[in-house]
């Protein structure tokens, strides 16, 4: 639920010649982490604190795990942030958390922290979507120009968003199963690759100069959505099969088979909803932004379209708070605040943003 303007006269809204600092927490998964960014767009702060190590034993995230991790983090970052930024708390302008989708527990300690700031600062709210947020990452290092197509590839996510203005969404594919990050890792623990797998069947991929030939499901000729637990199944009997043998396994040749399924189907999807919906940007978003293979086939395949390939940096491709703040900036905008009510949404749905 957002707050109509007039019910925040108690808020200490600035001035229009006062920068506008948005202190924003991010907590959804497995990284702790707070921000505090300028008018929407100039980084003050974004420390972001991994929990890796914690989880690699487990071969991937545990819920109360994180959850436990974040409520030990929290106070610390929040002020190890307020001190790189160099401003008092008197100075910020509203405090924004990510609200979903995600894991409820590492969520709810996020919420938890960001109501109780707000309340004793006297702040507007301002409650965000997490794949929002991986989009609008983008706008830190670029301006947007709409319409524009986003693709979000994450360990939790892989969806094709059609915008036309801004925070306007409107998913045009989705996947019917895991999700690409999903896909990665489980390959990778196949395979017995350290946790988290993508960058390292990214490398191999990359070094590899053949590929064992996998399955690309492109699914209905008309359909943006994504598929990948048949490929996902290809690679585990092409494993299977090299165990029952006793051959040695071809760890960089199944991975280039893997990856060069995945890039296909995601390079091809995309840019045909460029073309579909005159796209001006294709923006790349989420933690597998960071793969190599598939920014350089979507740079080549955006050259031939004539269209701007958007991609964040390496630090802001995956979880942080800096890009929480940047969306959260056009709901500043509009003034749209949330209550101190405001409960943490696992599933919570980004057409609802």
């Amino acid at each position: 639920m957002t707050k109509p303007l007039h019910d925040l006269e108690a808020h200490h809204l600035p001035a229009g010649d006062r920068p506008i600092y948005i202190m924003a927490i991010e907590t959804s998964c497995d990284e702790t982490s707070v921000a505090i960014v300028e008018n929407g767009g100039a980084i003050r702060a974004n420390v972001v604190s991994s929990q890796i190590e914690t989880h690699q034993r487990f071969g991937g995230v545990v819920p109360e795990v994180a959850s436990r991790k974040h409520v030990e983090s929290i106070t610390w970052i929040l002020q190890e942030a307020v001190e790189e930024a160099g401003i008092g708390l008197g100075e910020l302008s509203a405090v924004a958390v990510t609200q979903g989708p995600g894991l409820v527990g590492s969520l709810l300690v996020g919420v938890v922290a960001g109501k109780a700031l707000a309340c004793a600062l006297e702040l507007p709210l301002i409650g965000v979507h997490h794949i929002a947020g991986h989009i609008y990452a983008n706008q830190l290092e670029h301006p947007l120009e709409y319409p524009l197509i986003a693709l979000v590839v994450s360990g939790g996510h892989t969806e094709l968003v059609h915008m036309e203005g801004p925070g306007s969404f409107r998913i045009i594919g989705r996947t019917r199963d895991d999700a690409a990050g999903e896909a990665y890792d489980k390959v990778a623990r196949a395979m017995g690759l350290p946790y988290p797998g993508g960058p390292h069947v990214d490398r191999l991929a990359q070094e590899a100069e053949h590929e064992i030939v996998m399955p690309r499901a492109w699914l209905e000729p008309d359909s943006y959505d994504f598929s990948f637990s048949g490929l996902k199944s290809a690679v585990l009997n092409v494993v299977n099969q090299s165990k029952m043998r006793g051959e040695a396994l071809q760890t960089a040749q199944i991975a280039k088979g893997f990856q060069e399924s995945v890039i296909d189907v995601l390079v091809e999807k995309a840019s045909r909803a460029v073309r579909e919906f005159g796209a001006k940007q294709l923006l790349l978003a989420g933690g597998v932004a960071a793969n190599r293979g598939l920014r350089s086939r979507l740079a080549a395949r955006c050259q031939e379209l004539g269209v701007p390939l958007l991609v964040p940096p390496l630090s802001l491709c995956t979880d942080n708070a800096a890009m929480i703040a940047a969306a959260a900036f056009l709901k500043w905008d509009k003034r749209e605040f949330a209550d101190l009510d405001l409960k943490a949404e696992p599933l919570l749905k980004l057409e609802e943003w």
